[in-house]
């Protein structure tokens, strides 16, 4: 508490709290406009965008193409800036307004699946994949994707807002969701100490949920430059992990799938066919 500030008995909102997200925040839930979603071709939708949370399901989708599976999809683009998440057909795929969601129309009503660890594994369950059938590594698989489902709020909401994106620097919350990322860290890196990937030596779900997030703050693609503030060089088993994940093909093609920022030959706005990343990345389209 600062000495001018004093926490109302009952809070109300009087205006915009500041920060690069602060014109879709709002303490109610529901639609803001009528809006219906688009539907491809294929019978698994992707509604989304390439934060970390939305990569995670894009890397599933191609790994599972990869792997000669007939996982199929279209990806459709949600700005969230822009409010999209807000549309009715968006919050009927996802009452939360958050990317991801996803629908299945192979199956009769479609079934919508949203929270990026339930799709990952909607996923792993409906075609096989990257979840261990054995007891004991299947529970590490999950112990671990909910580990991350848990911490990574602390990372993103906590630090990467306070660090990143918040309007003023307050050295209290830095400070404090810094010594929690830095732990979380520590954690991985103990545990990669001993393991190939997160559940032992099988490549699962659990990389691809944690990778986006914790391998990419490492490797210095989130936050600025965070990886130096976090002196992310200490933690060289999640970099050594992060760089093998980095250098699979499909991990490549899926953090290309919704991403509207950086080098425009690495973004894929909308996927609707494998072709798309040789033809309709932007800098092909702005051609």
């Amino acid at each position: 508490m600062t000495d001018d500030y004093t926490p109302p008995k009952v809070w109300k909102q009087t205006g915009q709290n500041g920060g690069q997200f602060a014109n879709i925040n709002r303490p109610v839930a529901g639609p803001t406009h009528d809006k219906d979603l688009p539907v491809g071709k294929h019978p698994l939708q992707l509604y989304s965008l390439a934060t970390p949370n939305g990569q995670k399901v894009t890397i599933m989708l191609e790994e599972l193409l990869e792997a000669g599976h007939d996982a199929e999809y279209d990806a459709w683009l949600i700005r969230i800036s822009d409010g999209d998440q807000f549309g009715s057909g968006f919050v009927a795929a996802n009452p939360n307004s958050k990317i991801p969601a996803m629908m299945d129309h192979s199956v009769t009503p479609p079934r919508r699946v949203f929270e990026s660890g339930s799709i990952l594994v909607y996923l792993a369950e409906k075609f096989g994949a990257f979840l261990p059938t054995d007891p004991t590594a299947r529970t590490e698989t999950m112990n671990w994707l909910f580990w991350q489902m848990g911490s990574a709020p602390f990372l993103g909401g906590g630090f990467g807002h306070f660090y990143a994106y918040a309007p003023t620097k307050i050295e209290y919350a830095i400070d404090r969701y810094t010594m929690e990322a830095k732990r979380q860290l520590d954690v991985l890196n103990r545990h990669l100490a001993q393991n190939h990937f997160m559940a032992g030596d099988e490549y699962s779900i659990a990389d691809m949920a944690i990778w986006p997030w914790y391998g990419q703050v490492v490797a210095g693609k989130l936050y600025g430059d965070a990886a130096t503030f976090l002196d992310a060089g200490i933690y060289g088993n999640v970099r050594r992990w992060h760089d093998e994940i980095a250098a699979r093909p499909a991990v490549q093609r899926g953090i290309m799938v919704n991403k509207t920022s950086g080098d425009p030959s690495q973004q894929l706005w909308e996927r609707h066919d494998a072709s798309d990343f040789q033809t309709r990345t932007q800098d092909k389209l702005q051609v």
